[in-house]
């Protein structure tokens, strides 16, 4: 049972690698899935991450019920300690790849909703169950799902408890592609890659202006979207990228 780290070059890979209760957290998981984040988060070399599942059954089917039901149950433990498993609260503004394959299920789905760019499996399989266990999805995704899709779909995977499809989740606005299954980490990577190429700055700073400006009135959110632009025309790598093309202009 681990939360695996794998840097190559500027992209690390999270991986959950629990295959033979296709990947369902542990308690302890769930804690050192949270320390992965904020390490490759605090990591000036890292610019994207993939975050994805071992073998090919499952991506992850959240919470290890037989531990985390009882511990919940007898209110002795605080779901708010699963926030930065859940991506709540950590100012994380590197992109977030997600490779999906199998079962995406229950806390699996709603650490996928906190990715930004969804790579999704031919054989994969969407579902929030909660309502027929009597609770809900509260890692984030009361909060999320509504915000990065259509109200109607959204209420339709929130209320019906149904499992969904790697087609229907694309038509709906959940996921960004769907391919064959022993090209679903390759694709998730190719992107990674491609973004860790772009600058570090301007990246983090469009996901941060994305994250913080939404809810915002709109004139406030120019005013910020105007703070945060002059940012990035300041920085070290907005100097750099001008100088360059005009190197490139005068040839």
């Amino acid at each position: 049972m681990s939360i695996e780290i794998e840097r190559v070059g500027h992209v690390a890979t999270i991986r959950i690698n629990r295959p033979e209760k296709l990947n369902a957290l542990s308690l302890a998981m769930y804690e050192d899935l949270g320390k992965a984040f904020a390490e490759t988060r605090d990591d000036d070399a890292v610019r994207a991450v993939v975050l994805t599942g071992a073998g090919e059954r499952a991506f992850c089917v959240g919470a290890d019920l037989m531990e985390s039901i009882p511990a919940l149950a007898s209110d002795r433990f605080d779901i708010s300690a699963w926030d930065p498993a859940h991506l709540k609260g950590m100012n994380f503004y590197k992109p977030i790849i997600s490779a999906v394959r199998g079962l995406c299920i229950g806390g699996g789905f709603e650490i996928m909703l906190a990715t930004d760019i969804r790579i999704a499996a031919t054989d994969a399989v969407f579902q929030l169950p909660e309502p027929s266990h009597g609770f809900v999805p509260a890692g984030g995704t009361l909060v999320r799902l509504v915000r990065q899709i259509g109200y109607a779909h959204a209420m339709e995977i929130l209320l019906s408890a149904r499992r969904f499809g790697p087609e229907e989740m694309r038509a709906k606005g959940v996921v960004n592609q769907v391919v064959a299954a022993d090209k679903v980490e390759g694709v998730a990577h190719d992107i990674a890659s491609h973004i860790a190429t772009l600058s570090p700055t301007a990246i983090q700073t469009i996901k941060e202006a994305v994250l913080k400006l939404q809810d915002l009135p709109l004139e406030e959110a120019f005013a910020r979207e105007a703070e945060l632009g002059q940012r990035t025309f300041t920085s070290t790598d907005a100097k750099r990228g001008l100088q360059a093309f005009a190197d490139r202009a005068a040839r």
